[in-house]
């Protein structure tokens, strides 16, 4: 009988330290798990639901390793934006004018694409698209983001974009901060102008851009601009 007294009380011990530890994992567990959404929901911007510039890098570095040279690096920088904030409509008007560009540059790059907003009025994507429709793309995208958008009391406020765009076949790498870069130059050398350009490799030696380095990852977000 003592022997089997002996035998009970080390399993006893050993299920009371387990159900101990268990109750602080589990507790951390759970708050691990806050964490983690509240980390995902941070990624995303509160105004167009797109991915913020930490999570678009993430993305589209994974868009660039899966489909390689059959991707299309985008920047997206919208024309006389300040005019239309400050204009009748004012930020409102503004901020209508940043969510229609954000759903139509989605629909554009399609639900294997990456799309964000890295601040302000610019947004970039990458999007798998064969490279003989790389013109016909851009030139759709370009059309697309011209559409007026409409704001309150059926309002419509004319709209345009500037595009540039980078392909990793063209520039030569998969690193996605040399394709920003040669993206953002080429989107400088067609603003205002109404037509997208493709980046050379020309464009990965400017040295800066409006007074910025082109395409810098971890560039503080600007304000809205003209």
């Amino acid at each position: 009988m003592a022997s089997t007294v002996r035998a009970q009380a080390p399993i006893g011990q050993r299920a009371l330290l387990i159900t101990t530890l268990a109750v602080p994992l589990t507790g951390w567990t759970v708050h691990a798990l806050a964490l983690h959404r509240k980390l995902s929901v941070a990624r995303r911007d509160p105004l167009t639901g797109l991915l913020g510039r930490d999570g678009y890098t993430a993305r589209a570095r994974q868009t660039i390793d899966r489909y390689g040279d059959h991707v299309l690096v985008v920047l997206v920088d919208l024309d006389h934006f300040k005019q239309i904030n400050d204009g009748p409509g004012g930020h409102a008007a503004g901020d209508r004018v940043l969510v229609a560009t954000a759903q139509r540059l989605t629909a554009w790059a399609g639900s294997r694409g990456a799309v964000g907003r890295l601040g302000g009025d610019e947004f970039a994507a990458a999007a798998r698209i064969a490279p003989a429709r790389r013109a016909l793309r851009l030139a759709q995208l370009t059309a697309l983001l011209a559409q007026p958008v409409e704001v309150e009391d059926g309002v419509l406020v004319d709209v345009a974009a500037s595009v540039g765009a980078a392909s990793p076949e063209v520039i030569g790498t998969r690193d996605l901060s040399l394709l920003q870069r040669a993206a953002d130059a080429a989107m400088y050398e067609g603003k205002h102008t109404g037509r997208p350009v493709i980046a050379t490799t020309a464009h990965t030696t400017v040295p800066s851009i409006n007074g910025r380095r082109a395409g810098r990852p971890g560039t503080a977000v600007r304000g809205r601009a003209a």
